[in-house]
């Protein structure tokens, strides 16, 4: 099973340190398929959106190709994990409500997933994916601290698919019925060392340290310090989500 390979290096940080989703994100695509049986969650990594997805759905698949990915993820009785890449979905022909794909849309071959997606769909079922680009810090000064090292220390690590994302998946083809979405934005109130933990699972931070052998993570948590405050200070972070869905 080939697949681009970004997490797997880090998969126990990235279990701990990666956000989940607003429930209201959920609730709201709950109600977009017709049925609410079956829910499948691709590239799922740690299972952020497949739990998210509980409650909402009798029967939750989530697949991923990275098998220490899937090792670490959060484990619930309703939530079957499944080692398989988007692209072959093993499910079968018309059995699923509804397809998500969370923060991972720009790493698929997207021509052959969808193709599966159209596979797999239920009738009345659709596809959601969605994603966040930069997060915004409620201190200026922090959120400079955190730019400059998103967008100058570690710029040239970012593989080309980050800027799929950071054009709000707008840029991307999406041949679905698709329908026109409300804003969900993702808030955080993180301690410093929660921020750090997130900043260690992006993907141009490992190839940062794979390219230079040393975490550039200690430099940027050197300079919140200063004026982060106590070290259980909690800060305010936001991500507005970007949400695409359509029908088969």
């Amino acid at each position: 099973m080939t697949f681009k390979d970004h997490f797997s290096a880090r998969a126990a940080l990235y279990a701990a340190h990666r956000p989940d989703y607003p429930a209201a994100l959920f609730s709201h695509l709950a109600g977009i398929p017709a049925n609410r049986n079956v829910a499948c969650d691709c590239a799922t990594g740690s299972g952020q959106a497949a739990v998210g997805l509980l409650g909402h759905f009798r029967t939750i698949v989530a697949i991923d190709a990275s098998r220490s990915q899937l090792a670490h993820a959060t484990r619930d009785g309703q939530v079957s994990y499944v080692a398989a890449a988007a692209e072959q979905i093993p499910l079968r022909a018309k059995s699923v409500d509804l397809v998500t794909v969370a923060q991972a849309a720009h790493w698929l071959e997207l021509g052959k997933f969808y193709d599966e997606v159209r596979q797999v769909l239920a009738p009345g079922g659709a596809l959601a994916i969605w994603g966040y680009g930069d997060p915004v810090l409620s201190d200026p000064g922090l959120g400079a601290i955190v730019h400059d090292f998103n967008r100058g220390t570690i710029e040239n690590y970012w593989a080309p698919e980050r800027m799929l994302l950071l054009d709000g998946y707008a840029s991307i083809p999406f041949p679905f019925r698709e329908t026109p979405q409300p804003a969900f934005t993702l808030t955080r109130e993180w301690t410093m060392a929660e921020l750090g933990g997130y900043l260690r699972t992006w993907s141009a931070t490992a190839a940062y340290v794979a390219a230079h052998g040393e975490d550039p993570v200690v430099a940027v948590e050197r300079a919140l310090a200063k004026n982060w405050g106590p070290h259980d200070t909690r800060q305010r972070l936001e991500w507005p989500l970007y949400l695409r869905v359509g029908y088969a």
